[in-house]
């Protein structure tokens, strides 16, 4: 079998803010571009293995917040690599309509005031961009495994999921205190901002029941399947708005 080597990125300190590089035999891939400005670190974390931008046969972005989007664009330029994401989420690309974020607590509620999420960042238009319940299957990158629309975190948020049992579910939840790092990192919650967390709830049952073993986030991580198992019950049981 092709073995993956999923290699993270840590945009900010502590695994505040992640990308991730699926590294295999045949091909690479990176999922989620960072921050406007995080190219240097993503070029730093290819020549740890050994690559280069070339090396980069896709950009997977699993959601248009800027932490996940922002270099989007200027990654694709350096590498050639198309971009994939979901239409749900095609006029936030673009820049022609803003973001929304409904916060899950006092920190979401905290955060929205800082500048950072309102960071703006080069707009795109997906090369491939998936529609409603689309699947694409990787392996013509090189990387055995698909990628799905896993809504609940924004409109058109999507994850990978690997032959090995193993998943990327980008903002789908997250880990530790705050934003992902300093401590309680194997301790699942709710990232900062959550359209609807009963949808979550239900795409992360869907990847448990599909045998996932271990989840790969943009905030902490990675977690295994019992505590986000954990978390998903929970978020069930929220009152719906």
């Amino acid at each position: 079998m092709n073995t993956v080597k999923i290699v993270r990125i840590p945009i900010l300190p502590m695994h505040m803010v992640n990308s991730h590089l699926l590294v295999g035999r045949d091909g690479c891939i990176l999922v989620d571009a960072g921050l406007p400005g995080s190219e240097n670190k993503i070029k730093k974390a290819l020549a740890k293995e050994r690559l280069t931008f070339k090396d980069i046969k896709l950009i997977v972005v699993t959601h248009a917040h800027v932490d996940h989007a922002g270099s989007a664009a200027i990654i694709r330029e350096l590498t050639g690599a198309p971009i994939l994401a979901h239409e749900g989420d095609a006029k936030h690309f673009s820049r022609e309509t803003p973001m929304t974020f409904c916060p899950t607590g006092w920190f979401g509620r905290l955060f929205i005031k800082t500048p950072l999420m309102l960071e703006p960042y080069i707009g795109f238009e997906p090369d491939i961009l998936l529609k409603k319940r689309d699947v694409i299957d990787l392996s013509r990158y090189g990387i055995p495994g698909t990628v799905k629309h896993t809504p609940g975190h924004t409109a058109g948020s999507v994850s990978i999921e690997l032959a090995n049992h193993e998943a990327l579910v980008g903002d789908l939840v997250a880990s530790g205190i705050l934003l992902g790092g300093i401590i309680r990192t194997n301790h699942a919650i709710r990232p900062p901002f959550e359209d609807d967390p009963h949808t979550v709830a239900r795409e992360l049952t869907r990847l448990l029941d599909l045998g996932i073993e271990k989840f790969y986030m943009g905030h902490g991580g990675p977690l295994k399947a019992l505590e986000v198992q954990r978390h998903a019950k929970s978020l069930m049981l929220l009152p719906k708005k």
